[in-house]
This record gives structure tokens, C-alpha cells and sequence, in this order.
């Protein structure tokens, strides 16, 4: 018969000895996590949902990191994104989050490209090797570009479609960029991939609800942004959330 006790101690002894990822261990198992310690995950863009995606990817134990962003942290940005506070204003948000990251895992390898993705600079970011790819650019030239790219490199990249103008988290969905619904950017993103023949094989996360036009304003179109909807601080982190949950399910070889 078994004694119960002792396998509540062996138990206890085992999550001791597996440190920081023992609660992640006790869910996903050992080898998903001894698994996410030999995976790189590509991450494009640091503000509202790729910081909070980088964040979660992390604390599940990732062994390395390539993050990318050429934006500094400015006050508009605290009401959304995770390494935005006033002490940070003007840094850049890359240099903030490795900070931040290697402090969660001081053995996690980290990249940074301190950089905008432009269209003509998405080959040379592709010809590393990833396990993963979090595209959470916000700019529709560059977006389409690197999910093209990444597509025809059958890399595996998970998208994330527009979270400004929404505040209900419950609407968010996860399925193929050719089932989405209701939502404005990746209805733009479909039609861009169409014309390259790309019509499934990109996994979106997106939202049903509608988008709250009169909180839109207009940019300057520096690095191919035109405009943007006003924000609530959750719906970026949900949207974050998301994406991260793709990645580690998937190589956790989760359902």
C-alpha cells in the first residue's frame, strides 16, 4: 500500500529540487520544461503585447531570447506596457526588458535588436534560427512582411491582430488568420497575404469585439504607423497573454 505521506514529502522534494520552474514543472511536466530550456523564441516588438509576451514566455523557462524593438519608452506608454514606469522614460524599451528578463532568469540568453523592423530588413532577422516567433508589430507593412517571410521559411509564428479600441478580454480568440473575424487589422493582414497566396498556416489571436472607432487618432507615419486607437492597460497584456500561451503549449506539446 502506499503511504501517502511519503509521497506528499517525495513530491515536495522534487519541486524543491526543480527551483523557480517547479510549479510550471508540476503542470507541463519535466520535459516540456527541460524542453523550453533549449528553445530560442523570436519576439517582434516590446510594446503592450510583445513585452507581456516576452515576460510569460520567461517565466516558463525559455532558454533564449531574441527581442526586438527600436523605440524608446515614452509617457504615453505606462498606461500599457510592462517595462514603461517614470524612471524608465527615454531608455530603450530592448535594454528595459533584458534588464527585466534576466533578472526572472539570470540563464537566460538574451538578444536585442535595437531596431525597427522595416520590410527590406526581415530576411536578414529570419536567418537565425527560432523555435518560435511572437510578431507583435503594430505597423501593417512590416507585419505582413515577416509573417510572409516566416511562412515561406515554414517557421512557426503566432500574430498578434489589433488590441487598441477594445476593453473586453473575454471576446479574445486564438485560430488561423483565415477564421478570424470582426476585426479590422487582420482583415487588412488577409487581403496583403492573399496577394502572395498565403491564405492559412498563421496562427492570429484576435478579438470579436468591435472596435471603438472614435478613440482612434492619427500619427505622423514614422516607421509605417498612420494612426492608433486609444487603450485600456489589460487588453495588451491579454493580448501578450495569448500569444505566450501558443508558444508554450506548443512546445510543451500541449492541445
Amino acid at each position: 500500500m502506499r503511504d501517502p505521506a511519503a509521497d506528499f514529502r517525495q513530491r515536495l522534494q522534487a519541486m524543491t529540487d526543480a527551483g523557480w520552474t517547479s510549479r510550471t514543472r508540476l503542470l507541463l511536466g519535466d520535459d516540456a520544461v527541460d524542453r523550453f530550456a533549449r528553445c530560442h523564441v523570436l519576439i517582434v516588438g516590446m510594446g503592450g503585447v510583445g513585452s507581456y509576451a516576452a515576460e510569460f514566455i520567461a517565466r516558463a523557462g525559455v532558454g533564449r531570447m531574441t527581442i526586438v524593438d527600436g523605440d524608446v519608452i515614452d509617457p504615453s506608454n505606462r498606461n500599457r506596457q510592462l517595462p514603461a514606469l517614470t524612471t524608465t522614460e527615454g531608455l530603450y524599451k530592448v535594454d528595459v526588458m533584458r534588464e527585466r528578463l534576466r533578472l526572472i532568469n539570470p540563464e537566460l540568453q538574451i538578444v536585442p535588436i535595437k531596431e525597427f523592423i522595416t520590410p527590406d530588413r526581415i530576411d536578414r532577422l529570419l536567418a537565425g534560427s527560432y523555435d518560435y516567433i511572437v510578431d507583435a508589430i503594430d505597423s501593417l507593412a512590416p507585419k505582413v512582411m515577416l509573417l510572409t517571410r516566416a511562412h515561406q521559411k515554414n517557421m512557426k509564428i503566432v500574430s498578434s491582430m489589433g488590441a487598441g479600441g477594445k476593453t473586453d478580454p473575454s471576446m479574445l480568440r486564438v485560430a488561423d488568420i483565415d477564421e478570424t473575424q470582426k476585426c479590422k487589422l487582420a482583415r487588412f493582414v488577409r487581403k496583403r497575404l492573399h496577394r502572395v497566396g498565403i491564405r492559412t498556416g498563421i496562427t492570429a489571436v484576435y478579438s470579436l469585439e468591435e472596435t471603438q472607432v472614435d478613440s482612434l487618432m492619427f500619427t505622423d507615419g514614422t516607421n509605417y504607423k498612420k494612426s492608433a486607437f486609444g487603450t485600456v492597460p489589460y487588453m495588451p497584456a491579454a493580448f501578450g497573454g495569448a500569444c505566450a500561451s501558443v508558444v508554450i503549449r506548443d512546445l510543451a506539446k500541449q492541445p
